[in-house]
């Protein structure tokens, strides 16, 4: 097999694998704006899910900082390196060891952390103080919905398992469950729990943790098949132990500056009008729909094989890597940041506006969408460089960027928070990526002695001009359809779906005839596979 064609096999299987975990993926997401809905129908942009929201980024800050970032992509690196040359009795010895040792110390985590739960809300939003019963609210739904850290954590852990072994869709679909739970236990006992005097948003705190128990246990049978075998040990002297905390460290210091960006943000945004948290974390879902779906998707596909070059030593075909992969998240996050820019009214008007949520809302979280989009490409990006960075075992510039990120996130806010409100933290957000992507790109050049550059700026060049063909009928088809997009819910989603498959289609069909190398090769491979059945 000659490099091209090893290359080419290469970029089909991640697009496969990419593709698996993207359908996977857009499952929960879809799931997930559901989960939305129900809030939004129910709660609107109010008091309760103002206190939800903040409540939920505590377990979620934690998370972040030790759970599904840090641990997942340390974890990854350190068992690909033990699959690859270690025996399977060895490899699976470490991987009970860290699931023992993370599930001690993630639950005196959140021992702490109910204990604590009224300081940390009040130094997360302290002006939630300021309204009668809003910050005690907030603190008994963080003492609920800590223990969701726990069993989110370890769902990370048994994913970077099932990734490492080639299982894609199972941990990928797995936070489908965690949104059904979610759905069916939170509205379920959203109804429930107010006729014995607790608050509704109470029942959608403990359908929380229903959900992300299911997250965690539905992935048992999957890692059961590939011959997993839990020993209960906990051996704090085991160097596998030792390394995955050696490469966690300096990533959770990273991350800790992005939980401080949180903070700000989530702090600021408690400053500004009723209803501003709830605004930016509408619009804040629906961006996170096309980051999961490619960004995220792509970054789990390629962390395992980033992984095998690394422990090979072979930073050629990690340069080659690196730049198909981000050549096809460009592809899929460029036409995806014109389409929610252009379509974010209706799309918002769509989704949520109905029951509680007005047309005041969804004008608000529409503007909060545009601005959150700006720094989709970026942010998807940046889901792939980072483990790049973990695979190469060099930590300190991501930890670097993070710091500086913090730095010009406080600076823009505070340069624009009195002119636009709650919209300032949507518009540094993706400044700060845009920023912290061009960071980790430069730095990453010069660590790999450089990578191909003149592929990825003529595949960006393409799909810019395939965006731009794209951009033109949306703008065109939006003042034709206009009557449909703002008619009743039925001409809404005709109107929307004939816009986002029109858009698709030209896309495609631009991309296809300007020849971008990767899209090509997938089509062919999957034109043989076809003809050949």
């Amino acid at each position: 097999m000659t490099q091209k064609e090893g290359r080419a096999q290469q970029n089909t299987s991640m697009a496969k694998s990419a593709g698996t975990v993207g359908i996977a993926v857009m499952c929960s997401r879809v799931l997930g704006l559901v989960r939305e809905q129900i809030f939004a129908a129910m709660f609107g942009a109010g008091m309760a899910y103002d206190a939800f929201v903040v409540a939920f980024r505590i377990p979620n800050l934690l998370r972040d900082l030790f759970g599904e970032g840090a641990l997942s992509a340390a974890f990854v690196t350190i068992f690909s390196r033990y699959d690859t040359s270690r025996t399977q009795e060895e490899t699976w010895r470490l991987a009970s060891n860290v699931l023992v040792f993370f599930a001690i110390l993630l639950s005196c985590l959140c021992l702490l952390g109910i204990y604590l739960a009224g300081p940390l809300v009040s130094l997360l939003a302290p002006d939630f103080a300021k309204v009668a019963g809003k910050a005690e609210l907030t603190a008994t739904l963080t003492m609920i919905m800590l223990p969701f850290l726990v069993f989110i954590s370890l769902a990370a852990v048994v994913m970077g398992m099932l990734n490492t072994k080639g299982r894609f869709f199972v941990p990928a679909i797995a936070s489908s469950f965690f949104n059904l739970g979610s759905i069916v236990g939170g509205v379920s006992l959203a109804v429930i729990l107010p006729r014995y005097g607790y608050p509704a948003i109470v029942g959608m705190a403990i359908g929380t943790l229903i959900g992300g128990f299911l997250q965690l246990g539905v992935q048992i049978p999957a890692l059961l098949k590939t011959g997993f075998s839990f020993s209960p040990h906990l051996n704090l002297r085991d160097p596998g132990l030792h390394s995955i905390l050696r490469l966690m460290i300096p990533a959770t210091i990273g991350l800790s500056a992005t939980q401080i960006n949180i903070f700000v943000n989530t702090s600021f945004a408690a400053s500004c009008a009723e209803g501003s948290v709830s605004w930016l974390n509408y619009a804040f879902r629906l961006v996170q729909l096309p980051i999961g779906i490619f960004g995220v998707a792509f970054s789990i596909a390629a962390m395992p094989v980033m992984a095998r070059h690394a422990a090979r030593k072979d930073i050629p075909a990690m340069r080659d890597t690196l730049v198909s992969s981000l050549t096809m998240v460009f592809c899929l996050t460029i036409p995806a940041t014109a389409g929610l820019i252009l379509l974010a009214e209706p799309i918002i008007r769509l989704i949520f506006e109905r029951g509680a949520f007005t047309a005041l809302d969804t004008v608000a979280t529409a503007q909060t969408l545009t601005l959150y989009a700006a720094g989709l490409m970026a942010y998807s990006a940046n889901k792939l460089l980072v483990p790049v960075f973990y695979a190469l075992n060099n930590t300190k510039y991501p930890v670097l960027a993070s710091f500086l990120a913090v730095l010009t996130n406080i600076l823009i806010i505070n340069l624009t928070i009195h002119l636009f409100q709650h919209l300032a933290i949507a518009l540094s957000t993706s400044c700060t990526m845009l920023l912290n992507f061009l960071f980790l790109s430069v730095v990453l050049y010069r660590k790999m002695g450089g990578y191909p550059l003149r592929p990825l700026f003529t595949g960006v060049f393409k799909i810019l001009a395939a965006t731009l063909s794209m951009s033109l009928l949306l703008f065109l088809g939006r003042k034709i359809l206009a009557d449909f997009l703002v008619g009743n819910l039925l001409q809404q989603l005709f109107a929307v779906l004939l816009l986002i498959l029109l858009a698709s289609t030209v896309y495609g069909v631009v991309l296809h005839w300007l020849k971008l190398p990767e899209l090509t090769e997938i089509v062919a491979k999957i034109r043989t596979k076809f003809c050949r059945a």
